[in-house]
């Protein structure tokens, strides 16, 4: 009974700051976005892509979606049947891969990796690769574009990690976040600090939280299963290709519920979370 009594007090005292932190519906759509609904352009020949967050500004977006600081881009991407992409080099900038359906080859540097669901790969800049479709499915790819920052020393070679057979590196993170890591900045990345996969257990949900600076830049992509994202004191259905960005405001907490009662939910994050140093 004790404990029922101090959920219970903990669930009136968030609800009472939530009020004080009431968030205009219309201003928190800015943040989400779902890639289904944006048309396609190309790049590259023939990989399509389709936008979910660019450049613009976190703390007031002028449009839906226009909200990154810190990175240049990020979309879903779509290579078509038996295609591949023209050979490209990153000057600048470097890209992540995490591939959702497809299988297909990168090849850079006289090595060539198999692609297929839940790989991931680490493009450095300065290095010219392709990626082609080996198969009669599209080969669809969420793809993270990152500026590199002076004096940066990117990887000489491709960097490709198996969400499929990574460890879990954490399961109690904000209460109930299932970690597995993808790349840090010591693995390579310029910008960002983290990519990772995170999983929700059935009836569970990560701690609403609320990060205390605005040089953050956090975005969370539903891969898996439909949640309830919580942010302010909004909650919104987030089904699987749908992403919502981290309002940079120093107030607004923010989560994931699992109300499903039989399967987990699993989300592609990725965040650069302070100015730090960089692998030189």
């Amino acid at each position: 009974m004790q404990f029922i009594a101090s959920v219970t007090l903990g669930l009136a005292l968030l609800l009472t700051a939530l009020r004080a932190l009431a968030q205009d519906p219309g201003v928190i759509d800015l943040y989400f976005r779902d890639w289904h609904g944006v048309a396609p352009r190309t790049i590259r020949g023939s990989l399509q892509m389709q936008d979910i967050f660019i450049r613009g500004n976190p703390q007031a977006p002028a449009h839906r979606g226009e909200v990154l600081r810190f990175i240049n881009s990020y979309a879903y991407s779509t290579l078509p049947p038996g295609s591949a992409t023209e050979r490209t080099r990153l000057d600048g900038q470097q890209e992540v891969y995490f591939v959702a359906s497809g299988h297909g080859k990168v090849t850079a540097a006289g090595r060539s990796e198999d692609l297929s669901p839940n790989i991931a790969i680490l493009v450095p800049a300065r290095l010219e690769f392709t990626i082609a479709n080996t198969s009669d499915q599209p080969l669809t790819m969420y793809l993270i574009n990152e500026p590199i920052p002076d004096g940066f020393r990117p990887s000489s070679t491709i960097l490709v990690r198996d969400e499929n057979k990574l460890p879990i590196t954490s399961s109690d993170g904000h209460w109930a976040h299932i970690v597995k890591t993808l790349f840090t900045t010591q693995d390579g990345l310029g910008t960002l600090e983290s990519v990772l996969t995170v999983a929700i257990d059935p009836l569970t949900m990560g701690r609403p939280h609320v990060v205390d600076h605005d040089d953050i830049e956090e975005v969370w992509q539903a891969l898996d299963g439909t949640s309830i994202a919580f942010v302010g004191n909004q909650l919104r259905k987030q089904t699987p290709g749908m992403a919502f960005y981290h309002i940079p405001d120093n107030k607004t907490p923010h989560t994931n519920i699992n109300q499903n009662e039989d399967a987990q939910v699993r989300f592609l994050y990725f965040a650069r979370y302070h100015p730090h140093e960089t692998r030189k």
